[in-house]
């Protein structure tokens, strides 16, 4: 490690015992921050202090906390998130198209408003981008983390995480459809007047090899008064559709294509 003179080591450990983040103490100061958090560690060992990471959990700290984008990241998260949560490996993460830059930003928005504390980053893998969110304790706010995948584990709504639901029914539904669903035009052939003419209609899907999740999904349809049919495919029903028009017409005015 580069040796720094002593007086550096004394202003950093100064500024990160008022509370500054090693990457400001490390900005300031020109030092790396890997440094300035060797020297915050050593600093607390020396004083006998136990290191407890901050934390804005709505669950733990009991504070109000931003429920219309807990909304769409509860659909994301049901949809293609997953959780991490390992002794020095903590974080949520959900996967985008790497071309649907709109949701990938609205992912990370989405995590920044209901836990502003933890750090956000994206990591570039292949044709996705995924949006991950360093901390603990995302395990509180998504009880449905456990072992395995979700389509081999019970699925349920916490009474809280329901009331968030039942009151953004939307925003549950416009996660959903933006993390496990598409918006299509399909088109069919009619003969009118002997002539042979082409039609188009627009439909969304949503596809979930979990009853849980297309129940929670097709549920809040149902409270919404939007119709929907499943579509098996090849023998499987994980195909959740919506095609009449007036219903598309909803689905277009709260949800839209993903872009």
């Amino acid at each position: 490690m580069e040796q720094h003179n002593p007086s550096i080591r004394a202003q950093a450990v100064a500024l990160t015992r008022q509370g500054v983040p090693n990457r400001l103490v490390a900005e300031r100061l020109n030092v790396p921050r890997g440094t300035v958090g060797w020297w915050r560690s050593e600093d607390r060992k020396a004083r006998g202090e136990t290191y407890e990471q901050l934390t804005d959990c709505p669950q733990c700290t009991g504070r109000k906390f931003d429920e219309i984008a807990y909304a769409y990241l509860l659909g994301l998260y049901l949809g293609d998130g997953h959780i991490v949560s390992k002794p020095k490996q903590h974080h949520l993460s959900v996967f985008c198209n790497a071309t649907q830059t709109g949701l990938i930003a609205a992912a990370e928005e989405a995590m920044r408003k209901v836990m502003p504390l933890p750090s956000v980053s994206r990591r570039h893998r292949g044709g996705c981008v995924e949006v991950k969110s360093y901390t603990r304790h995302w395990i509180c706010m998504f009880p449905q983390h456990g072992p395995g995948k979700k389509h081999e584990r019970r699925i349920v709504l916490e009474p809280w995480q329901q009331d968030i639901v039942d009151a953004h029914p939307w925003e549950f539904v416009r996660g959903l459809i933006h993390s496990d669903g598409c918006r299509i035009v399909n088109w069919t052939t009619r003969t009118v007047g002997g002539v042979r003419k082409r039609y188009e209609y627009p439909r969304y899907f949503f596809t979930n090899v979990s009853d849980d999740i297309r129940q929670l999904y097709t549920g809040t349809l149902d409270k919404l008064g939007v119709g929907w049919t499943h579509c098996t495919r090849g023998g499987d029903p994980y195909n959740i559709s919506v095609a009449k028009r007036a219903h598309v017409a909803l689905l277009d005015a709260h949800v839209g294509p993903k872009y």
